[in-house]
């Protein structure tokens, strides 16, 4: 059986990424691994040596109460990671999942990723961390490099996942947007999706035979994908095909360029999945 690797935290969208792993579950169909992750502290911290941060002459029984303090919020992360696992699994339960484990590790949330996609072949996280509330109009710090670092296709839950029931792919012929054409067209996780290959670019005949070329995938399936060529920046042509489908998902290749690049110039990524408002594959 297939595995999914939904990774939750203390955000809003834990409830998001249970609802589409048990989405993706039913139709792969798959077993899901819920993986909390409690993370490390600052080194500095985690060694309990406060003397150097509050100066000489300290009490040593005010260090005393601070190491027991830092020992009580540990043990209360602990605590409150078991019962966002519980939480998980009975909404997994309730969705009908088939199968749901939950995993808690302590450590760094990308480290533990990558160390259990091994035996997953779908990662799924949110849209956006714990401080969603206070920053909203921004993505997860951690997903780029999760992305960047993941060997597997990583699902990005928004904060409303809709029935699902057609796919938006986006192509611009990149070896990155090949493979997530391919996996659209043969993948049971899309059997049945109605499916839009949308390209930005202007309307000639090398636009649109690379376009048309995307249609080679399906050879020998039931989809017949229907193709869309739009003048216009990518982000927002590709944008806008989302929002006039509710009920769709944006699947497509996924940092293409090099970090220093992305840095530079920005990312068409990063841009589509902070003001896309429906679930985003990602493929490298």
């Amino acid at each position: 059986m297939k595995r999914i690797l939904a990774c939750i935290d203390a955000s809003g969208y834990a409830a998001s990424v249970c609802d589409l792993a048990a989405w993706a579950a039913a139709r792969l169909p798959a077993a899901i691994d819920v993986l909390h992750v409690v993370q490390r502290k600052d080194p500095a911290a985690s060694q309990h040596d406060l003397s150097g941060a509050i100066g000489l002459g300290v009490k040593t029984d005010l260090l005393e109460e601070l190491t027991r303090l830092d020992e009580a919020q540990s043990r209360l992360e602990i605590e409150r990671g078991r019962l966002l696992l519980e939480m998980a699994t009975q909404r997994l339960s309730a969705a009908s999942a088939a199968e749901a484990h939950p995993l808690h590790r302590h450590g760094g949330i990308i480290e533990a990723i990558l160390e259990l996609e091994e035996a997953a072949d779908l990662v799924v996280i949110g849209k956006r961390g714990a401080s969603s509330e206070f920053a909203q109009d921004h993505i997860g710090s951690k997903i780029e490099r999760i992305v960047r670092a993941s060997a597997k296709p990583v699902l990005v839950a928004s904060r409303q996942i809709p029935e699902i029931g057609s796919v938006v792919v986006a192509y611009d012929g990149s070896p990155a947007a090949r493979k997530a054409v391919r996996i659209v067209a043969t993948s049971p996780l899309f059997a049945g999706l109605d499916v839009h290959v949308v390209m930005a670019g202007s309307e000639d005949a090398a636009s649109r035979q690379r376009l048309e070329q995307a249609t080679t995938a399906f050879e020998g399936s039931d989809t017949q994908p229907s193709l869309h060529l739009i003048s216009g920046r990518a982000e927002a042509v590709i944008a806008e095909q989302v929002a006039a489908r509710p009920n769709a998902m944006l699947v497509m290749g996924a940092y293409g360029h090099s970090p220093l690049r992305t840095l530079i110039i920005g990312s068409t990524t990063t841009a589509m999945v902070r003001t896309v408002r429906a679930p985003v594959l990602l493929i490298r």
